[in-house]
């Protein structure tokens, strides 16, 4: 299944991009529904490289999810900037994660594609992939209007 969120932010597409690459931007927007946990490497980079990420994942903290594989990758594209997490675990074999971020003449356009296959069970990560995305989408936004000061502070 496929799931396409957007969102208009508050600030320039190169401080959206600058944000984008950071590790600790996942943890902070993906707070306090899913909680991540560096699994290996053991400490997360600054800064998301091209390479494979284990992540260790718990619903609100407290119920283990299993374990995330988050493979980065930025793609090269016309007009936009492109982070892709081509990521997978034991229960869903594809979570394809598109991030782009396009310059608009005020702020700039975020926007989350993500291609999801679980098999059976792909209506249900759907449902819930798509919660996590609006969730995600509103922390950016919350992110951008104090100019990322819980980030950069």
């Amino acid at each position: 299944m496929k799931i396409e969120l957007h969102t208009r932010l508050p600030c320039t597409a190169d401080e959206a991009v600058r944000q984008v690459k950071k590790t600790k931007l996942l943890l902070h927007i993906a707070a306090p529904l899913i909680r991540f946990a560096p699994h290996r490497p053991a400490i997360l980079p600054e800064h998301w490289q091209p390479g494979t990420y284990l992540l260790d994942m718990k619903l609100f903290g407290i119920l283990p999810l299993g374990r995330q594989a988050v493979v980065i990758s930025y793609p090269q594209t016309d007009g936009c900037f492109t982070l892709l997490d081509d990521g997978h675990s034991a229960l869903v074999k594809t979570w394809r994660h598109r991030i782009t971020v396009t310059p608009q003449q005020e702020g700039c356009l975020y926007r989350d594609s993500v291609e999801i296959d679980a098999g059976i069970l792909t209506p249900a990560v759907d449902l819930f992939a798509e919660r996590f995305y609006r969730h995600r989408q509103k922390r950016w936004r919350q992110l951008a209007e104090t100019r990322f000061a819980d980030l950069d502070g």
